[in-house]
């Protein structure tokens, strides 16, 4: 795959100044298609495998690719622990002015679901963005600090979120911990989606697996009835977990990708 340069964006100013770290690919044909813009999940970066499969799927098709990293992730400055659903929805809108595609097709993992989605109601409201041709969402996690997190808080980690300002769980996925602050989930309640009709506009396409111990096929059930207007797939995968990164879970996704995109 051709190697690309990573492109830092500052966004915010003073105190609040973080530097982006940006991987784009231009269409080398297909010029009229949408760019891909990859958001990833909490804690996740643009180096992993569904983004990498994903760029190279563009590459391979002539098609406009763009992945970055949230602050605090990845290779992008920042702290981490600062990050929560605005600010990094914030940065996600900063990327696409900079890049400036004028049609886009949103591949949203996890948290980068809820991103995604989010996205989409705030271009809608602001003038300049591109247009968002279609909505790839894999194990989507739409408003899971409300709805996956605060319901299951167990005493301890209240009140460590009262008196430190967070709580740590054990990770799946690193040995270091996941880190849960308040602001995250304060501010998580400001953009809780699934709270009435979200028109997205486009056509949805919704992965999502049926093994999946972080974010239950039942979320996906419910992201669903909350897109009566939109037309919108849901392919449930029976031996499906919550990475969806197997061979054949590429397979799906990019097929997902093709049927959105060209």
């Amino acid at each position: 795959m051709t190697d690309q340069t990573i492109e830092y964006l500052t966004v915010g100013t003073a105190d609040e100044a973080r530097d982006i770290a940006i991987r784009s690919r231009a269409a080398t044909h297909n010029d009229d298609a949408p760019a891909l813009v990859w958001l990833g999940g909490y804690r996740s970066d643009m180096t992993g495998t569904k983004a990498v499969e994903l760029d190279r799927f563009a590459e391979q098709n002539g098609l406009a690719c763009i992945r970055l990293d949230y602050s605090g992730h990845g290779a992008s400055k920042g702290d981490f622990n600062k990050g929560t659903i605005s600010r990094w929805l914030e940065e996600t809108i900063a990327v696409l002015r900079h890049t400036a595609p004028k049609r886009v097709v949103v591949v949203g993992s996890s948290m980068g679901g809820w991103i995604a989605l989010r996205l989409v109601e705030k271009l809608r409201k602001q003038q300049g963005g591109p247009d968002i041709a279609g909505l790839l969402l894999i194990a989507p996690a739409p408003d899971f600090t409300a709805e996956l997190i605060e319901p299951n808080l167990s005493e301890e980690e209240k009140a460590s979120l009262r008196e430190r300002g967070y709580f740590e769980e054990p990770s799946e996925y690193s040995p270091e911990p996941n880190i849960f602050t308040r602001a995250l989930i304060e501010d998580g309640r400001n953009n809780r989606v699934l709270q009435g009709i979200i028109q997205t506009g486009c056509p949805v396409y919704i992965l999502q697996g049926m093994k999946d111990e972080d974010v239950p096929y039942t979320h996906a059930l419910k992201l669903l009835e909350h897109l009566p207007a939109d037309d919108v797939v849901l392919s449930l995968i029976r031996d499906g977990d919550h990475r969806l990164s197997r061979p054949q879970d590429i397979e799906r996704m990019l097929a997902a990708a093709k049927s959105l995109v060209l």
